[in-house]
């Protein structure tokens, strides 16, 4: 019997936390059922009013695995954001799904009820039945890469990001997207790949369209390219994905070593103006309110004091406590501001509240009896 508990406790939080369910939607655009596979973040239960990305995954029969397991990963860092993910299943159905006319270079009939069913029906059935975020992302490979292509025909495209996998592109694609790149005026993200073992068609046209699209100048455009010299027509996929979310959610990465030494350390001042603009970009462009990281304080602060800039850390404290008002965050960088100016009385003062507040990373009450020791014996 005990054996059986224990069996039921290491479970649960693997039936707690797995929410990745099949669900089916009816098309009255299609005529008929269609099924997709839906991956909800794990704070989703619980944060009742948090809204998330949305990732849409077509041929997500294959694609929904890999990505997935690239967005788990990264998020267990802080690297990525929680996404929702969407794959939509097409098995047999992909090719009359995607269909194209030869001579236009535009979906076909059965082609462009399969567009309108995303657009008109999916897309407004997940927003109505799930919290999610504006910012949405459209995924696919081989010829689903090539169809996403055409949300970017519209003047208010239904996606803000698009991942483009050894793409087959209609005729003169080469040429309309990276019209319609410089033509958009919304922020946009676009990432496409191709590979030297690629089928030849896919290759040569994906470098053409990008021999144009690399030309384009636009604060509100970010664009990747990658053609990778090792891989195939399908392995390319697993180099691609990490690519392709690292260069979407670059913005939402934690300051790295290479962020603070080649971009915060350097500056004459305003570090904290650096961090109230990072964590505002996040929000402006990929819709994602998020508290301030303790690690990213913790940058700030050494970029102050090895500049010298002490006044700052005032600024520091304030941001703290809009972030965090019941730690002893704010109040601890006051107290190393004075310290450092060399008001020892009032440090000491400013530690001694600290210790009166809650614990947040690295500070903790202990290290609050330590500074005011320390500052005691200074005095």
């Amino acid at each position: 019997m005990k054996k059986l508990q224990l069996f039921f406790i290491l479970l649960f939080p693997i039936i707690a936390f797995s929410q990745t369910s099949k669900d089916t939607i009816f098309s009255q655009k299609l005529k008929e059922d269609r099924e997709f596979s839906i991956s909800l973040p794990e704070s989703y239960a619980f944060n009742k009013t948090k809204k998330y990305p949305i990732l849409l995954l077509l041929d997500g029969d294959y694609l929904f695995d890999p990505f997935q397991g690239a967005l788990k990963y990264g998020t267990y860092w802080d690297d990525l954001p929680e996404v929702i993910v969407v794959g939509i299943s097409q098995n047999q159905k992909r090719f009359t799904d995607c269909s194209v006319d030869p001579e236009t270079g535009l979906p076909d009939e059965k082609g462009e009820l399969f567009y309108e069913f995303i657009s008109q029906e999916l897309m407004p059935f997940l927003e109505k039945s799930y919290r999610i975020a504006p910012f949405k992302i459209i995924a696919g490979h081989d010829i689903t890469a090539g169809f996403l292509n055409f949300y970017l025909y519209k003047d208010k495209p239904v996606f803000n990001a698009y991942i483009s996998l050894s793409p087959k592109l209609s005729a003169g694609m080469e040429e309309l997207i990276p019209q319609r790149l410089s033509e958009l005026n919304l922020p946009l993200f676009y990432y496409h790949a191709t590979a030297k073992g690629d089928l030849k068609s896919i290759n040569e046209r994906t470098i053409q369209l990008d021999s144009t699209a690399a030309l384009i100048n636009k604060p509100n455009l970010n664009y990747h390219f990658d053609n990778f010299p090792n891989a195939s027509h399908y392995s390319l996929v697993l180099h691609a994905i990490p690519n392709a979310l690292y260069q979407i959610f670059g913005n939402y990465k934690p300051i790295s070593i290479n962020e603070y030494n080649e971009k915060i350390a350097v500056l004459p001042s305003g570090y904290v103006d650096y961090l109230i603009k990072k964590y505002d970009n996040i929000e402006k462009v990929l819709s994602l309110k998020i508290p301030v990281r303790f690690n990213d304080f913790k940058a700030i602060e050494a970029a102050i004091i090895k500049n010298n800039s002490y006044d700052e850390l005032e600024a520091l404290s304030n941001l703290a406590q809009k972030n965090y008002p019941k730690s002893m965050l704010a109040d601890y960088e006051l107290g190393i501001m004075l310290e450092k100016k060399g008001d020892v009385k009032k440090a000491r003062k400013y530690y001694q509240m600290a210790y009166q507040k809650e614990e947040i990373g690295n500070l903790t009450k202990e290290m609050m009896i330590k500074k005011m020791d320390e500052l005691k014996n200074a005095n």
